[in-house]
């Protein structure tokens, strides 16, 4: 995406006059982002879309220092949804610092529910270690959200939860996701194969929204697959799931269960992309 951005900004500058040329090197911001379709919204592994598609989109506004602050968002359905406008909308901030090879990234992430019901917004730390050695790009990162309300086991089952009769009031908790992301070029084509594992680790919900409105639980996530960029164009496609069992979702299965046809919204499946970056 950023690098979408460098090229234009280059080809920009080549045709302009000199003083325009010293006007655009003058600016310390770049601004960045993209939009775009998805088959299935998953988050950490776990559809938030009810395995249908979702519209997402969002920009970064960068400065010189490294310094960078943004928006993301995407639709919700099934069991993602909090009400309200059935969006999620994240806000992010942070700094970015080179050091010697490697490039360290730390910020936070607000997770915002728009009129969603209450007790669902919550704040996540994090901190990337990013790396590039010729078309290979390593990133391993550590998020990890503190005591917070939206993070507790509030309802004991799915169905409380589903029932709005919260078994615990009040309740707290955190939750820690380590995650690495792998990406290499495939040189003079334009297609990028990746990879992604992460683990998380919260209240025992046995994952996203399980037995609290946010990310929660103790397992495993990853994704496999390859992007296809056609210039600013960009089309993927991934094989994403986690080690969520079928009997391990049982004891929240109206949490882990497609409202349309029964199906394992934390099962493996192939998810489909299309963004155009700018």
């Amino acid at each position: 995406m950023k690098n979408y951005v460098f090229a234009a900004i280059l080809a920009a500058t080549a045709a302009a006059p000199a003083f325009a040329q010293e006007e655009e090197a003058a600016s310390p911001f770049t601004v960045s982002g993209s939009v775009g379709l998805v088959t299935d919204y998953r988050y950490r592994g776990v559809s938030q879309s009810d395995q249908g598609m979702a519209v997402q989109g969002g920009f970064t506004v960068g400065h010189e220092s490294g310094v960078y602050a943004g928006t993301w968002g995407s639709n919700l359905a099934g069991w993602g949804a909090f009400g309200g406008s059935n969006m999620e909308l994240d806000f992010f901030a942070g700094v970015k610092v080179p050091v010697g090879v490697v490039t360290v990234d730390v910020g936070a992430t607000y997770y915002f529910y728009p009129s969603g019901l209450p007790k669902t917004q919550f704040i996540e730390p994090y901190v990337k270690l990013g790396s590039t050695l010729g078309p290979v790009s390593a990133t391993l990162g550590l998020a990890y959200a503190p005591d917070q309300e939206a993070l507790g086991r509030v309802y004991n089952t799915g169905a409380a939860y589903a029932a709005g009769t919260p078994n615990n009031p009040g309740a707290k908790g955190d939750n820690l996701y380590i995650w690495t992301d792998l990406a290499g070029a495939i040189p003079e084509t334009p297609v990028t194969l990746k990879a992604h594992l992460g683990y998380s680790k919260g209240n025992s919900g046995l994952g996203p929204n399980g037995t609290s409105v946010a990310p929660t639980g103790k397992y495993w996530d990853y994704s496999v697959g390859a992007d296809l960029a056609l210039g600013k164009i960009v089309v993927g496609v991934s094989y994403i799931g986690t080690d969520i069992s079928n009997a391990d979702r049982q004891y929240l299965a109206e949490s882990m269960t497609n409202y349309r046809d029964g199906g394992n919204i934390a099962g493996g499946s192939l998810v489909g992309s299309v963004s155009v970056a700018f």
